[in-house]
């Protein structure tokens, strides 16, 4: 059995199903969409935000601290020749009660994040038809 599925149930709309959950994905309208859901690569960079986020907030559990206030920003530059990614940054706010002896060390726990770790060492991808 696959991991995962994908489906096209009409137009531009994408689903890919794993888990026992669907996840919808739409092309904007200027892409011929019509921009019911988040984009694939939208949902590439809310995995990257999220996965990062996850071990931020799993350290202050861990610590016991405070996660009012915790919040996480993505913003990105692109080449503009290739218009590919060419950095990703990511802001972290911390709470007003954190401890300042801990902000180097939330920031590596964020660096374990698994999405980041397998764009930097990317898998093989193969495509074949059945």
């Amino acid at each position: 059995m696959a991991l995962m599925e994908v489906s096209f149930p009409g137009g531009k709309i994408v689903d890919a199903s794993m888990k026992g959950f669907t996840v919808r994905t739409d092309q904007p309208e200027r892409a011929g969409g019509s921009g019911t859901a988040p984009a694939p690569f939208d949902l590439f960079l809310s995995s990257i935000g999220t996965c990062t986020g996850i071990y931020a907030l799993n350290f202050c559990e861990s610590k016991g601290l405070s996660t009012e206030g915790l919040k996480l920003t993505l913003d990105v530059e692109k080449d503009s020749e290739t218009r590919m990614l060419s950095k990703i940054r990511m802001v972290l706010t911390l709470p007003e009660d954190f401890p300042p002896k801990y902000e180097r060390a939330i920031l590596r726990a964020m660096n374990l994040c698994a999405v980041k770790r397998h764009m930097l060492e990317a898998p093989e991808f193969e495509i074949v038809t059945e």
